[in-house]
């Protein structure tokens, strides 16, 4: 989705990738809601989602402190929203700031101190749209001051779509702040960093190999897919559009891409009315070729002469070429045969 509205064709996608029989996990950095916030959402847009299925960053910071076994007698100062507090309390974690401190200012007097709590052991960093200079100093007298305390960030995201209507400031400039003024880095538990890859293949059981990331942008969700060792696929339906994935300063490729469902059902409306001019042959026949919509627009187009058994004349067939054909033939669902059979009258035929 786009800010609350639902982006054309992921119900039916959804349906069909449930009849394929495929598992599907739902992994956002988005750290302002809950899982069960989430579910809500999904659950509110018509989409049959299980919690099981749903992973946010919010999850994955309370995930994170309680594998390296946070103490319970410490505490976690959050810049953030109730998101990150609901999964805390799951995980029985105490914590101050978030939604508490989003009206609190700083006036400044001579001599002034800031008091901070000492028994603040870890800070969160998680979007906040009631980020503030409290906040901000808080946080840093916490990472500065406490010996031990840990700086997590949800994720560190430049913008993000509040939004259908345009993109926002994401989480990446609150990190940033906090960065600049402890000069540390902090510890990301969000997409592109492993953490959530390795706790959702390990609750499941998958293997690496046998996932598919599909994502918006190119520096999180691809990213974070092309480090774990995952194949990727970009949907043009978010951040990154055609030209910056095609851009010669792009360092980061996905396996595959694809172009928004409203422009590709267009591409499959234009093919079908296209008319396709006879060859020389039979009385009638009407051959021709177009570049499949599922190859990468890119991809290398040849063309070969064939001779279908029986018409004793060569007909011309563009084929695509595509690096990894195994694994091209799997995202489509379809079986690559191990040797081209030899067929009678033709010179090759994959079936």
């Amino acid at each position: 989705w786009k800010g609350d509205s639902l982006i054309e064709g992921v119900p039916e996608t959804i349906a069909m990738l449930r009849e394929l029989g495929k598992r599907l996990i739902f992994v956002t950095n988005n750290s302002t809601k809950s899982r069960a916030g989430y579910l809500k959402k999904f659950l509110g847009l018509g989409l049959e989602i299980t919690a099981e299925e749903v992973f946010s960053s919010s999850f994955a910071a309370a995930a994170y402190l309680e594998s390296v076994n946070f103490p319970k007698d410490k505490k976690v100062y959050v810049v953030g929203e109730v998101g990150i507090l609901e999964e805390l309390d799951g995980v029985g974690i105490q914590y101050l700031g978030g939604e508490a401190d989003g009206d609190k200012k700083v006036t400044l007097s001579a001599g002034q101190l800031m008091e901070h709590d000492p028994d603040v052991a870890a800070v969160v960093v998680g979007f906040d749209r009631n980020v503030n200079y409290y906040k901000i100093q808080y946080a840093t007298l916490c990472i500065r001051e406490n010996p031990g305390c840990q700086f997590i960030a949800t994720n560190p995201d430049a913008v993000t779509h509040l939004t259908d209507a345009q993109e926002w400031a994401g989480n990446g400039s609150m990190v940033g702040a906090i960065k600049g003024s402890t000069k540390r880095e902090p510890t990301v538990v969000g997409k592109p960093a492993p953490f959530m890859l390795d706790y959702i293949a390990n609750k499941f059981d998958i293997r690496k190999d046998q996932i598919c990331m599909v994502g918006d942008r190119l520096d999180t969700d691809i990213l974070f897919g092309k480090d774990g060792g995952l194949r990727t696929l970009l949907v043009l339906s978010g951040v990154t559009d055609e030209a910056t994935l095609k851009s010669p300063e792009n360092e980061i490729h996905p396996d595959y891409y694809q172009i928004p469902m409203e422009d590709r059902q267009a591409l499959l409306d234009e093919q079908e009315s296209a008319e396709v001019d006879p060859l020389p042959g039979r009385e009638g026949d009407a051959v021709g070729a177009h570049h499949h919509p599922l190859l990468p627009k890119d991809a290398p187009i040849i063309q070969v002469d064939i001779e279908p058994a029986g018409i004793g004349r060569e007909y011309p067939v563009e084929i695509g070429i595509v690096a990894d054909a195994q694994a091209f033939a799997e995202a489509l669902g379809v079986a690559l045969a191990a040797e081209p059979p030899e067929v009678p009258h033709a010179r090759r035929e994959w079936t």
